[in-house]
C-alpha cells in the first residue's frame, strides 16, 4: 500500500501547490483518490507529473462538502467517470445529482468489464463506519456542524487514518477508526486540533493543508512528524 499526496498547500519543485488536499492510495486491488483539491487542472497536472492518469483511479472518496476538497471533482470526472464515488450522506441533493450525472458528455467513454459502455459514476452515500474495499474503511459520517468522513487503511501492521480537514475532531475520528483495529498513523489536514495526546505511539503524523499547530506537533513528536506536501509519498 502506497500513499502519494497529489494536491496540497505546499508542493515539491516541479509540482503546483493550491489550497486544498488530495491523496492517491495504491493498494493491491484498487487505486483510490481521496479528495480532489480545489482546482481540477492543478490536480490533473500534478497527477501526470507523478506518473498517474485519471483512468488509473477506480474509487473516488470525498471527505466533506468544502470547495477546497471537492472543487476538482467536475474536471476529474470529465476524464474518468467509470468509478465508484463514496460521499457523506449529508452532501446536498444538488451536489449528489451533479456527481451522479457527471461524465455524460465525456469525450472518452470506456467499456466496463462486461463490455457495456459506462460513463457515469456509481454513487454511494456513507453514514456509518464500513468497509469500502479490501483493507480500506471509512469512519462514517462524523461531526455536527460540518459532516466529514475519513479513510482508514489497514497496512497489516496497524491502521493509518487519512483526513481531509479533521473538522469533527481527532477524538471522534480516531475513536471511529479504532473500531477496525489499532491506529498507528495519521495523514492529511488536522485543522486546529490541540488533542496532542492522541498522537502518542503513532509511527507517522503527516500534517498538511489546514493544520494550524504543526510546530507544536513537531516538537511533541519529532520522530513521527512529517510536514507533507504535493509529491510526498510513503509506503505503508
Amino acid at each position: 500500500m502506497k500513499l502519494t499526496v497529489v494536491y496540497d498547500n505546499e508542493a515539491k519543485e516541479g509540482l503546483n501547490s493550491g489550497w486544498g488536499f488530495s491523496c492517491l492510495i495504491e493498494t493491491v486491488e484498487h487505486n483510490i483518490l481521496f479528495d480532489t483539491g480545489w482546482d481540477g487542472h492543478v490536480l490533473l497536472a500534478n497527477m501526470d507529473k507523478l506518473g498517474f492518469s485519471p483512468e488509473d483511479i477506480d474509487i473516488l472518496v470525498l471527505s466533506h462538502q468544502h470547495w477546497d476538497h471537492i472543487g476538482g471533482v467536475p474536471t476529474f470526472l470529465n476524464m474518468n467517470s467509470d468509478l465508484d464515488v463514496f460521499i457523506p450522506a449529508s452532501f446536498s441533493p444538488n451536489l449528489k445529482k451533479e456527481i451522479s450525472i457527471s461524465g455524460r458528455h465525456s469525450s472518452a467513454p470506456v467499456l466496463s468489464s462486461d463490455g457495456d459502455i459506462s460513463i457515469n459514476p456509481r454513487l454511494y452515500e456513507i453514514k456509518t463506519p464500513q468497509k469500502i474495499c479490501k483493507s480500506v474503511y471509512t469512519t462514517g459520517e462524523l461531526g455536527k456542524e460540518i459532516k466529514e468522513q475519513s479513510l482508514v487503511l489497514d497496512s497489516g501492521k496497524g491502521l493509518y487514518v487519512i483526513t481531509g480537514c479533521a473538522h469533527p475532531g481527532l477524538s471522534a475520528i480516531l475513536g471511529a477508526a479504532s473500531s477496525f483495529g489499532n491506529v498507528i498513523g495519521i495523514m492529511g489536514g488536522l485543522h486546529d486540533s490541540q488533542e496532542y495526546d492522541l498522537f502518542e505511539g503513532m509511527h507517522l503524523i503527516g500534517a498538511g493543508h489546514c493544520t494550524v499547530h504543526k510546530e507544536k506537533i513537531r516538537t511533541e513528536y519529532p520522530d513521527a512528524f512529517v510536514d507533507i506536501f504535493a509529491g510526498y509519498s510513503v509506503e505503508l
